[in-house]
């Protein structure tokens, strides 16, 4: 019986490096979800690194078939906010915003943070390359504001 485990041990290893090897005409796995969408402000193309949760995994599935435009209003003296015009899955945690989050806020209204404020929310992303006070202006130049929000 030893000897029928040691056989058997034996030709699993050997074995093994043919296992690694790869076979060139394997199907390739399909590319990773983006990670990143465009806010376009009064024609200025902001980038967004999204969260990884089913609110963004469904914004995605959306844009895939079409962009999304939508009018923002000032709120508060730190936020603007606007109907998305879709419901996305909420998953609210308790949180304190920063300028230049991108917030979903009741499953179909998205808010875009200049200041700060602590609710309950769901994360959807963070604008990219802009500082805090670039975000600001970029959001208050004038209210409301036309917010296209897309894939490329």
């Amino acid at each position: 019986m030893k000897r029928f485990f040691a056989g058997a041990l034996a030709l699993c290893l050997a074995t093994l490096p043919l296992a690694a090897c790869g076979d060139e005409n394997a199907e390739t796995l399909p590319p990773a979800e983006t990670d990143e969408i465009f806010l376009t402000i009064e024609s200025q193309k902001i980038s967004v690194k999204l969260e990884t949760n089913a609110a963004t995994a469904a914004l995605i599935d959306i844009l895939e078939e079409e962009d999304i435009t939508y009018t923002a209003h000032g709120y508060g003296g730190f936020e603007m906010v606007g109907d998305l015009g879709h419901s996305l899955p909420r998953s609210d945690t308790q949180m304190t915003t920063g300028a230049g989050d991108v917030i979903l806020y009741s499953g179909n209204q998205i808010v875009l943070f200049y200041g700060s404020n602590s609710w309950s929310y769901t994360k959807l992303g963070r604008m990219q390359g802009l500082s805090a006070a670039e975000v600001k202006e970029r959001l208050t130049k004038s209210d409301p504001v036309t917010v296209k929000i897309s894939l490329q």
